[in-house]
């Protein structure tokens, strides 16, 4: 086909499509290519291109880089690339100049012709890219937020599934628009950033052959192709670049800060028997980490069927200017970096601690101010919790998930583990300079069990994912507080918000940054499904509609945060001595007034006394009982009120300063598997 465009040579930085005083410069970069072809589309379900322009290596290339500046193109256009070169996938080279590519730095794309089987086995149809405005959005003086870490209260949560439900009551369920209708809701509950599952673009096709015979999706998102690009599904119009600004603007005015969780580990391409979407069809021996005994084979350090290849010097610069684009031209405040761990790992495939990606992500003057979140393990057995490379470097502590499940659920022995968990993890980071405020504490979060079903099923109950309930983790340290599953039965449900309370409080009082799953605070259930990955339906939808339980529940979160944020002892920057006395120092206290026995087996009731570190401040007391029966414990010295109690009915379960009274008795009676909280005078 002859083009109808006049082109140039064009330059080879910045890479990607941008448009320009009269035209748009076009780059790409492959080390093996022979050949390069740029097919532009009108629309994006164009059947045929509107030009192909066959790139001259002579005249448009440099170095390794193809590009080409289009006079005449326009924003709007859709684009994607062919590239041609050796066939040789023993060498790692898989060219096939049939095929069309996505250009990997696209700032939006369209799958609407997408058929990801057609081009796992034939090559045909193909994700585009589009050509966006020359960046003129109006900001109106927004910038990232700049709130001090450890007044951090996460709450994580899924764009689509916020409000896709009928109950949501959004004029455009299910996208970027219809969270900002719900900023309100997120305000009045009082959580300080949303952490929201994948928004860069993902192929909700990538699901086994299980889920997809029952129609099943891609839903959670974590299987990116396009990681500038907003995920197109969850715009309500035209442009999920600005829809996605405007979700930013509209938080940012409400105080709320955004941190993306996001996918570098591995792409939507997976293995050897994958589609060929963009990083395969140009780039896929240095992308991807190979096998070096045959580089047909790819290594999955992932369990999705390819890894990244963060460490080769390109790919981490595509990484890192990935993720400083979505602070400079996005304005988000940070990120959770999924099996982060991955990230760690050299071209070997060996674990680097001096890892040049993730130092290099340390040391960016761009995300000198984002959060950095890590999930610091991979599905290959590196394991780095507490000892993540680098020093600024939040993780997402597991330990203390585990430790205070399988406490809250009534196991014994655990007094010495559950006080270090709560007072933040000192044995893991503790050590190198780190601080309280690296560990996020959290004891749910997508992967696994709801708060919910976290109390109401011993086993994961997940056969509607087709993999025969294969999938998901084995682990959850759940309890169904006596019967699996959904029951009519009163005590049953007493006793299940109650310790449903108990997670929520003893999250909230622990130091460190608490992070909430979206819906926990309405009781969200998933049916018994710990791995909701494929389901997009009311299995994962947050129902909207209101109930005692749920209005009860909400309630009690809401108080919790505020408890959190009225208490600077909760959110201490360094870690408590456990030699201090006075002014944030805390004591330690079993049944009685004295020491813990912190090494009986079969001890199950701790108490602490921390004492206020801001001027005014009064004391808290807290109380944890998980025996089966009432225990009387003692009060310390002094004038108690109490707050909490998780084994009253609401409203009297929490009580604000102003609701509580004091306590006229020097012991209080708590019941079973129950969390009390008092508050001391204010000091003088």
């Amino acid at each position: 086909m002859r083009s109808r465009f006049v082109t140039s040579p064009g330059k080879r930085l910045p890479g990607g499509a941008h448009a320009r005083d009269g035209g748009v410069n076009f780059s790409l970069f492959s080390r093996h290519a022979t050949a390069v072809s740029l097919v532009l589309y009108e629309e994006a379900t164009s059947a045929e291109p509107l030009a192909v322009i066959d790139l001259d290596p002579d005249i448009n290339r440099t170095f390794f880089f193809w590009h080409v500046f289009v006079h005449g193109a326009t924003p709007g256009l859709y684009y994607t690339w062919r590239v041609d070169g050796p066939y040789d996938p023993a060498r790692g080279l898989r060219f096939d100049p049939k095929r069309e590519l996505l250009d990997p730095w696209a700032r939006e794309v369209s799958d609407v012709l997408w058929d990801r089987e057609a081009n796992r086995r034939h090559g045909a149809t193909a994700i585009r890219g589009r050509i966006v405005e020359p960046d003129g959005y109006d900001w109106e003086g927004d910038e990232p937020l700049k709130r001090p870490l450890e007044d951090t209260i996460i709450y994580e949560l899924h764009v689509r599934g916020f409000t896709r439900h009928p109950s949501s009551g959004v004029a455009a369920p299910g996208t970027f628009r219809g969270l900002i209708e719900k900023i309100p809701y997120l305000k009045s509950l009082g959580i300080t950033d949303v952490e929201l599952l994948p928004v860069m673009a993902f192929d909700r096709q990538d699901v086994p052959p299980g889920a997809a015979a029952r129609g099943n999706v891609n839903y959670w998102g974590y299987s990116p192709y396009g990681f500038f690009a907003p995920h197109p599904h969850y715009a309500a119009g035209e442009s999920a670049r600005n829809e996605f600004r405007d979700l930013v603007k509209a938080l940012h005015r409400a105080g709320i800060g955004v941190i993306l969780d996001v996918v570098l580990n591995h792409t939507a391409e997976g293995g050897a028997d994958g589609p060929v979407i963009s990083f395969k069809g140009f780039g896929n021996e240095f992308f991807y980490h190979l096998d070096p005994a045959d580089r047909s084979r790819y290594r999955d350090f992932t369990g999705c069927g390819n890894t990244v290849n963060a460490n080769h010097p390109l790919v981490a610069r595509f990484l890192l200017n990935c993720l400083e684009y979505w602070v400079r031209e996005m304005h988000v405040d940070g990120f959770r970096l999924d099996l982060a761990s991955v990230l760690a790992r050299g071209e070997d495939g060996e674990p680097m601690y001096h890892a040049p990606v993730l130092w290099s992500m340390e040391f960016s003057d761009a995300l000198a101010r984002a959060r950095l979140i890590a999930e610091a393990w991979d599905a290959a057995g590196l394991y780095q919790v507490g000892d993540f490379p680098g020093y600024r470097w939040l993780e997402w502590n597991g330990q203390y998930r585990d430790t205070i499940r399988r406490f809250l659920r009534g196991e014994p022995g655990l007094l010495g583990d559950v006080a270090t968990r709560l007072t933040g993890s000192s044995d893991l980071y503790g050590k190198n300079g780190r601080r309280p405020t690296n560990s996020i504490n959290f004891v749910t979060c997508h992967d696994g069990f709801t708060l919910h079903d976290l109390v109401s099923y011993d086993r994961k109950h997940n056969e509607a994912n087709g993999e025969d309930n294969r999938d998901g983790g084995n682990h959850d340290f759940s309890w169904n507080s006596g019967v699996e599953g959904e029951t009519d039965d009163p005590a049953i449900l007493r006793l299940r918000d109650q310790r449903a309370r108990n997670f929520i409080a003893v999250l909230l009082l622990s130091q460190g940054i608490p992070m909430l799953l979206a819906g926990d605070e309405r009781l969200r259930t998933q049916r018994g499904n710990n791995n909701a990955y494929c389901q997009d339906n009311e299995v994962s939808w947050i129902d909207w509609t209101a109930s005692s339980r749920s209005d009860a529940m909400l309630r009690f979160v809401r108080e919790m945060i505020a408890l959190r944020k009225r208490h600077p002892s909760l959110k201490r920057t360094r870690f408590i001595d456990p030699r201090a006395t006075g002014r944030g120092s805390i004591r330690w206290y079993g049944e009685t007034l004295e020491p813990p026995r912190w090494n009986d087996p079969g001890a199950r009731v701790l108490c602490f006394t921390l004492a206020g570190c801001a001027d005014g401040e009064p004391a808290l007391h807290v109380m944890m009982n998980m025996e089966d029966g009432a225990r009387e414990l003692p009060l310390p010295d002094g004038e108690w009120s109490r707050l909490v109690d998780t084994s009253r009915p609401p409203p009297d379960d929490i009580l604000t300063p102003a609701e509580a009274r004091p306590h006229p008795e020097p012991t209080y009676t708590l019941s079973g598997r129950a969390v009390a909280v008092f508050e001391g005078p204010s000091p003088a």
